[in-house]
């Protein structure tokens, strides 16, 4: 298997996180990642601010109401972000930004496993409360809406990689060939 396939299938949702931070260069390589993923019509309508701040980091826990809390130990919060403004070449399905979204944040948590970085996506968007309240705290002007935020950080203990109890990575049940 190669070092692509490890990285995807050895994938970790990690919510306790040491105290050690994430260096600026690891910071880019990680937004570069999700930069560099597909999108609608190579729109790229997404944004992402980058949050260090201890007290910003517990203030984003809150807004996104529940099941943040490894934003309340993370070295580092993302929160990604779609901008309307660049979906004009796409009016009649305007929602192709959450996808795109949702291919960069994964690009992001890939990126970080491959640097032995830890990440826990954390939904925000559909949600209206939660995208409402990440838009108020980072004062976001109307046309950037709130998608998910990813905490990151070096785990603080050995999570194991490959199949969590009751999701196994394979299950044929779940795959139709040719017809349903």
């Amino acid at each position: 298997m190669n070092d692509t396939l490890k990285t995807i299938m050895n994938r970790k949702s990690v919510r306790k996180f040491s105290d050690k931070t994430i260096s600026p260069e690891d910071i880019k390589t990680i937004l570069q990642a999700g930069m560099s993923g597909p999108s609608c019509v190579n729109s790229r309508c997404w944004s992402f601010v980058v949050v260090r701040d201890k007290d910003k980091l517990l203030q984003m826990a809150d807004a996104n109401v529940r099941y943040a809390d490894p934003l309340r130990g993370a070295a580092l919060g993302i929160l990604v972000c779609g901008d309307l403004s660049r979906t004009e070449f796409f009016a009649n399905a305007r929602e192709f930004w959450a996808i795109d979204g949702a291919i960069a944040a994964q690009n992001m948590i890939l990126a970080a496993e491959s640097l032995g970085i830890g990440s826990c996506w954390l939904g925000t968007w559909p949600v209206e409360e939660r995208v409402a309240n990440q838009a108020a705290l980072f004062d976001l002007p109307e046309h950037i809406v709130p998608h998910s935020v990813i905490a990151l950080g070096y785990p603080a203990d050995d999570v194991p990689p490959g199949p969590r109890p009751g999701r196994p990575e394979w299950d044929a049940d779940r795959v139709h060939w040719e017809t349903w």
